[in-house]
């Protein structure tokens, strides 16, 4: 159900920690409150070796953790471009990444479902004050149609081995797969999306994509026949991929991809 969507990353978490707890001594674990005062938090990222954390609200803004305290500008506010989200809204601002030269080119993108019911990439650049991102600075780089308001996937990160920028797009929404969305290899819903984004604008294909050259599968396809990709995570030593896959009623699916 919808609840599970919102929910399910949370529950991947609950199962990595009774595994930890099971061979970790009471005495060591603990819980620590470290930020309050937030609007639907969905995510935790910064930038490599960076000690601050950005905070993604669904509804549209990201807002800086720094030297313990929320800083009351947000680095990012986008809350006119998305729908306002409500009780188990799967739509809104999903995701951010920063780019692997972050440090000196300033840029980042964000993921995010529109008034227009479209899933779009986006990327932006830091202005003079490192805790403000320039609004005017954005450029639309991908978009997606969406059939329905949920199953938005979530997550776009760049591989740390090849640099590239991976995204989880959903299978369109509704149960199912109606749409037989995820097994059609000419659309992008349902799938796991590998892009180039290091030019001046747009993307390329990577080369390497698994699909490049064959003209039955949309090249920017890295992987087909998910269902809602709301959280994925690479493993920073071997470049791993794993993929938490929100189910249907009774199942929940946690898929590997080795690199």
């Amino acid at each position: 159900g919808a609840a599970a969507e919102r929910m399910f990353a949370r529950v991947a978490l609950i199962a990595i920690v009774a595994a930890v707890v099971s061979s970790t001594p009471a005495a060591a674990l603990r819980t620590e409150r470290v930020a309050s005062g937030l609007n639907r938090p969905i995510f935790v990222t910064a930038p490599i070796g960076d000690t601050r954390l950005f905070i993604v609200e669904q509804r549209g803004v990201i807002k800086i953790l720094q030297n313990g305290a929320v800083l009351p500008t947000p680095f990012l506010d986008i809350d006119a471009l998305i729908p306002d989200p409500s009780d188990n809204d799967e739509r809104g601002l999903l995701g951010l990444a920063f780019d692997p030269g972050y440090p000196t080119n300033g840029r980042f993108y964000v993921y995010y479902y529109t008034l227009g019911s479209q899933t779009v990439i986006a990327r932006y650049l830091v202005s003079g004050d490192p805790n403000v991102a320039n609004p005017s600075s954005a450029a639309i780089l991908f978009s997606v149609n969406q059939p329905a308001t949920n199953h938005n996937g979530g997550t776009i990160a760049f591989g740390p081995a090849d640099g590239y920028l991976y995204l989880g797009l959903g299978d369109g929404g509704g149960g199912g797969d109606a749409g037989n969305h995820a097994q059609n290899p000419l659309d992008l819903l349902g799938k796991i999306v590998r892009l180039d984004v290091s030019g001046p604008s747009g993307y390329t294909v990577p080369p390497s994509n698994p699909f490049v050259g064959n003209p039955a599968y949309r090249p920017e396809i890295w992987a087909l026949g998910v269902r809602n990709p709301y959280r994925y995570s690479f493993d920073r030593q071997n470049a791993d991929l794993w993929i938490a896959d929100v189910g249907q009623n009774l199942w929940e699916e946690i898929d590997f991809q080795s690199a």
